[in-house]
């Protein structure tokens, strides 16, 4: 019935147009993907090191920016920096939740903290 057409010979303008399309899209695939694996949410095989303590005879745990003392919250806070402070201390940040715990029981003294953390809003 129909006979297939014969196949053209490759032209030279041809296999350039094809070697550049794929190109474009590697280029594209290789643009793009740093993207959209940042857009996937990164699973943490191990949790952050639960960091405990004895400070002037109070007992301070810290697992990742979650500090008690005495088993009581103590309101910790992120500074852009990548310090912290919390609300015992207003004024001086720490480079890590622990020194942040240790000056606490410092301010604090004899003191306990409140068991209701309190929120802003």
């Amino acid at each position: 019935m129909y006979a297939a057409p014969a196949a053209a010979p490759l032209s030279r303008r041809t296999l350039l147009r094809t070697a550049f399309t794929a190109a474009v899209f590697a280029g594209t695939a290789a643009a793009l993907a740093p993207v959209l694996r940042a857009r996937r949410p990164r699973q943490t095989v191990t949790p952050a090191p639960l960091t405990e303590e004895t400070y002037r005879g109070r007992h301070i745990a810290v697992h990742a920016a979650e500090v008690r003392i005495d088993g009581r919250p103590l309101h910790v806070m992120r500074r852009a920096d990548g310090s912290y402070l919390s609300g015992i201390n207003h004024f001086q940040s720490f480079e890590t939740p622990l020194e942040l715990a240790r000056a606490a029981v410092d301010e604090l003294g004899t003191n306990q903290l409140a068991l209701a953390v309190p929120h802003h809003g």
